[in-house]
Formats: structure tokens, sequence, C-alpha cells
């Protein structure tokens, strides 16, 4: 294995554990990559514990349901496979209406409402034709959903945030049918459970993916093997564009490329740490190894070591998992 998630387990649980007792009506959502797991592993531990789990795509559903989970597909199709019948699709316009009938779907349907983000989604004034297009296919709405901004991150300006995605939710409660839940998300648990007790006629869900399977950033530890090391002079050309090294040293090959996500920061540093130092990339990672150079006043990584990697889990593809509770 090379590029490696270390994850802290009893860390990692008592933070899904927490969230799980504090927040009423969680639906967790498990889609794309799996936040770093794996989305198979996520669905079925998603599936021990909520009635309800969200998914990204209609692709993304599972083969089966023993449980008898609902699995509800955040994002609209205008292909539609064979859908079974413990699946709730999302419509935000008309065609993905069209979609679903033409694929013979008769069950139940989130309906997207268009937030502050304008991805997917109607207008209060698109609403009702909307709704008679659902009704007149034959579905049953399951929930109007919404997605505003993001407001999850620990900077000053998430209160701001958090308070204008509650503005926004709280705007569209008089165009919605208080029998139909509203499913929300990017809120905090104390805005969430204030947003519900301010309308305790409405039903409400949230959904959370990052805040719930990342919470505690302490419990992961994303790291790569050290494959091969190569002595180098200033001035030799190394890597595929045939880089000058800047100075004597060497060049450490690590065990993780562009084929597991792994790619420059966005300012362009390189996401490698070794021995409390940034390792420098010769080039940007390509397929399964980068290319990172050494001088030799620095410490150089000996072959089997781990390097330490900087990178989202949601756009990393891991080789290994590990759990652990040392």
């Amino acid at each position: 294995m090379t590029l490696r998630l270390s994850v802290h387990r009893s860390r990692w649980r008592a933070h899904v554990d927490l969230l799980r007792a504090t927040v009423p009506d969680l639906v967790p959502v498990v889609k794309g990559n799996g936040y770093g797991f794996d989305r198979a592993v996520l669905a079925a531990e998603a599936a021990t514990w909520a009635p309800e789990v969200a998914l990204g795509t209609l692709h993304e559903l599972p083969a089966t349901n023993p449980g008898g989970t609902t699995w509800t597909v955040l994002t609209p199709a205008l292909t539609v496979p064979a859908l079974p019948g413990w699946a709730v699709p999302t419509v935000g316009r008309a065609e993905h209406v069209r979609a679903l009938a033409d694929a013979s779907w008769r069950g139940r349907v989130n309906v997207k409402l268009r937030s502050s983000m304008h991805r997917y989604g109607v207008t209060p004034d698109e609403l009702p034709a909307l709704l008679e297009a659902v009704r007149t296919a034959g579905f049953e709405p399951h929930a109007f959903v919404i997605h505003p901004p993001l407001a999850n991150d620990d900077t000053p300006a998430r209160s701001t945030a958090e308070a204008s995605n509650v503005d926004e939710i709280e705007r569209w409660l008089a165009h919605l049918d208080p029998a139909i839940a509203l499913s929300v998300s990017h809120l905090g648990p104390v805005a969430y459970v204030a947003l519900r007790e301010r309308h305790p006629d409405r039903r409400f869900r949230l959904r959370a993916g990052t805040a719930l399977w990342h919470g505690d950033k302490a419990a992961f530890h994303l790291s790569a093997d050290v494959l091969d090391i190569g002595r180098v002079r200033a001035g030799d050309h190394i890597g595929y564009r045939r880089t000058a090294a800047p100075a004597d040293g060497h060049v450490v090959m690590v065990g993780a490329g562009s084929s597991h996500g792994v790619a420059p920061l966005a300012d362009g540093r390189s996401p490698f740490h070794h021995a409390r130092r940034r390792l420098a990339l010769v080039e940007a990672p390509h397929m399964h190894t980068s290319m990172v150079f050494v001088p030799d006043d620095e410490v150089v990584p000996a072959i089997g070591d781990r390097v330490d990697v900087q990178r989202p889990l949601i756009t990393t593809a891991v080789d290994e998992t590990v759990w652990h509770d040392d």
C-alpha cells in the first residue's frame, strides 16, 4: 500500500455519536468517494442508525437495501436507470420530472428549492408549476430540499454566513406546504435546533456530510510511502519535464500521485511534509508517484518512511484505510 488514511476509531466514533445524539432527524450524506473512507463503508455505517441516507447521484444507490433505509438522491438526472422503490430521486425542473416519468418511475421525489448558490431548483414563483408537474406524473413529494452556501468553516465569518442561511431558509417557509418536510444543510446543530424550535409546526431534516464524518480532524492522518531515492547534482535534469535540480540533493519518490487525487495545493505549494518541513515538488504529481527534491542541508527521508500528505479527503482516493485506537 502507498497512500494510507489512518483513522483513530474512538475519536471518530465519539464525534459521530455526538451529532447523532444532538441533531434530531439527522440525514447522513454518503456521496462521491465516501469522504475518503469509501462510499460503501460509510453507507453501511449510516444505514445501521439512520432511517434516511442521502447520496449524490442515482448511480450511487446500493445494490440491496436489507434494512429498509430510504436512500434520497440529491442531484437531478435526465438519464434515469431502473430505480428501486426505496430510492427517492430529486427534481428541480419539469425536465427532471419528464425523465423520471419516461423511465416509468412512480414513487416519492424530493423537490429542489433554489438557494443563493443558484445551483439547481426552482424559485418561489416557479414552485407551483413544478409541484403540479410532480402530482400530474403520479409522484409523491417526499421533502423539499435546499442547499445554502457553505457556512461550516472555523473563520469568524461562520456565524454571519450561518445566520444568512437561516434567513434564506425561513424566507422559503411561506411558500411551502408544512405537511411536507424541509431538508436543509450547512447549518450547525445549535442553529438547526433553534430553527426547529421557532417553527414547531414544521418538519425539518438536517443533511450532514463533512460536518458529520470529518468533524474531528485530529482523528485523521494521511500519509504515503517513500518508494525510492536518487542522488542528483545541481543542474541535473529530472522528472517528466526535465526540470533542473536547484542544488545538490536527493530526489525522493513518494507513492502517491494524480491517480490518488493528490495535487499541489491551491497556492501551488507541495502537499508533502517530512520532519516538520514541506517537501518541494519537482513537478506536479503524476499517476502513482510524486517526485520531491530535498537539498543536502535538509533531512532526507529513507526508503520505507512515510511522509505526511496534506489533501482534502473528499477528493482523495486512498489505497488503504487503517482504523486504530492507540
